[in-house]
């Protein structure tokens, strides 16, 4: 393993042992849940947005240590971004995991440490459910939402 992939590793590890934005939300007027059946993660992402700007955001659940550690950094990397914004970084975040970035995701921050992921098909599932949740949440308005990786 070299030192990046190493660095990479203790990236996830840490988000996964130490998630940031962990917890409820109670004042969220945004949330989703989605769910992976055929591995059994489970995330509910909750939204504050004010004037289409997500101000604050959470995440509770469930799963496998990338799937954990890519809320904690999504949850990270949106934060303060407009609704426009964060779907850009989701389409850019989706093109990453899927092997698809001809730059590696080089200007994507931290996020770049789940590029591996698309030389594991199944974990891809684990790494993006997070976001297809965020995605949902926004499409929200206030009635739950629930998004599904079958």
């Amino acid at each position: 393993m070299t030192d990046l992939q190493e660095l990479y590793q203790s990236v996830i590890l840490d988000h996964n042992r130490k998630p940031r934005n962990f917890g409820e939300l109670p004042a969220a007027n945004r949330h989703a849940d989605g769910k992976n059946p055929l591995c059994g993660d489970e995330v509910h992402v909750a939204l504050v947005v004010e004037h289409d700007v997500i101000t604050d955001v959470k995440f509770t659940g469930h799963g496998c240590a990338i799937s954990k550690a890519s809320a904690s950094l999504m949850t990270a990397a949106v934060k303060g971004k407009s609704r426009d914004e964060a779907e850009a970084l989701f389409q850019r975040f989706h093109t990453l995991v899927l092997g698809q970035d001809p730059d590696g995701g080089k200007d994507l921050g931290q996020l770049v440490v789940f590029g591996g992921v698309s030389r594991f098909p199944v974990r891809v599932k684990c790494a993006s459910l997070a976001w297809h949740t965020l995605k949902a949440a926004l499409e929200s308005e206030q009635a739950p939402a629930s998004v599904s990786t079958e």
